[in-house]
């Protein structure tokens, strides 16, 4: 016979029924915008953090100069899981391009994993080897335990949020990239970009819109002292406060847009641009994201050379949008336009690059 429930249970037992699949279906909603805002996959954890091995120098007995620094940030565990410091050809050319543009600038490729230089006939050794034959390029480890203690974020880290996160990795960078501006100001920029202009002129404060509506965080400028410390420590707070495992853009993109909204006055980036912004510029898209990460597929394109090269006139960086082109090979002996700006800006990096850049 069934079992007949009495009025009052069954109600409650409904009502925990709606409750799981609210729950749900906000998790599933939560997912798909998270794909939907560039493309997100879940990522591998960044346990290899917390790894006793011995690793290069730490960023903390280098003392960077305050507001005269480049940092570029590798938080995969590819170091880690190799054994040695190791880097691909594409990273290496975003370091060795702020290298070359920016002599009066020291540049910092900082790794989150510990890792050891071991020098072998590889070609990730002998790109490192090229790296290192500029002066101001440093190449150092990163103890993000250690670096975020004392800081506004330092529970994100020793409370596992920012291990416990859906796309940890991209959190990390995320939680980095504000957090070492606001320890030393300075240019902050992605591995997935070719400088192209020389950095050193723009203001001490400023980011740059990709789009008429949002404003991107893969290059970022904050003065070491006055409004732009201010401004970062903001950011940091910001992180404490609102930091989301679940969404993807929530930590990087959505941090330098919720400053933004609030000190311009502008709910759009398009708004931002031409607004006082307390000493803080926003740059239109042209600036450093010309190529929309919806259109990423031109910078591989052969026949999409002359169209890149008239969006990108007037840009201070190229910025390939790892996330959708990280799979997509170019063999050097093509013409594709990523690897014509290369070739320009990061010579040394392509010469040694054996069949794909």
């Amino acid at each position: 016979m069934p079992i007949i429930f009495p009025r009052k249970k069954k109600l409650l037992l409904l009502l925990c029924a709606a409750l799981v699949t609210l729950f749900l279906l906000n998790f599933e909603i939560r997912q798909m915008v998270s794909k939907v805002y560039h493309y997100v996959y879940p990522e591998t954890s960044i346990n290899c953090y917390r790894a006793k091995e011995n690793s290069l120098p730490d960023i903390s007995e280098a003392k960077p100069r305050k507001g005269k620094s480049i940092f570029f940030h590798e938080t995969s565990c590819n170091s880690y899981f190799n054994g040695k410091i190791t880097i691909g050809a594409r990273q290496a050319c975003a370091v060795e391009s702020a290298a070359r543009l920016n002599p009066n600038l020291d540049v910092y490729l900082l790794y989150a994993s510990p890792g050891q230089f071991c020098f072998e006939d590889t070609e990730s050794d002998r790109i490192l080897k090229a790296l290192l034959s500029y002066q101001n390029v440093n190449i150092l480890h990163l103890n993000l335990e250690k670096y975020a203690q004392g800081t506004p974020v330092e529970d994100l880290y020793r409370r596992g949020f920012v291990e416990n996160s859906l796309y940890a990795q991209s959190h990390a960078s995320d939680v980095l990239r504000y957090l070492t501006l606001w320890k030393y100001g300075g240019i902050y920029l992605d591995l997935d970009v070719v400088v192209t202009k020389t950095l050193e002129n723009l203001p001490p404060n400023f980011a740059g819109s990709e789009s008429k509506e949002n404003v991107a965080a893969g290059i970022l400028g904050f003065s070491p002292g006055g409004i732009g410390h201010q401004l970062a420590k903001t950011c940091l707070d910001d992180l404490h406060d609102n930091f989301d495992g679940f969404d993807w853009g929530n930590n990087g993109p959505g941090v330098i847009t919720r400053l933004l909204k609030s000190i311009c006055g502008a709910e759009q980036a398009k708004d931002m641009v031409h607004k006082d912004c307390q000493g803080f510029t926003v740059y239109p898209p042209d600036k450093f994201y010309a190529v929309p990460w919806w259109n990423w597929t031109m910078y591989f394109d052969e026949s999409s050379t002359k169209a890149v090269s008239s969006l990108s006139k007037n840009s201070f960086i190229i910025h390939v949008w790892n996330k959708h082109s990280e799979r997509t090979k170019i063999p050097v002996t093509t013409q594709a336009p990523y690897l014509l700006y290369a070739k320009q800006y990061c010579p040394k990096v392509v010469q040694e690059c054996h069949e794909y850049f």
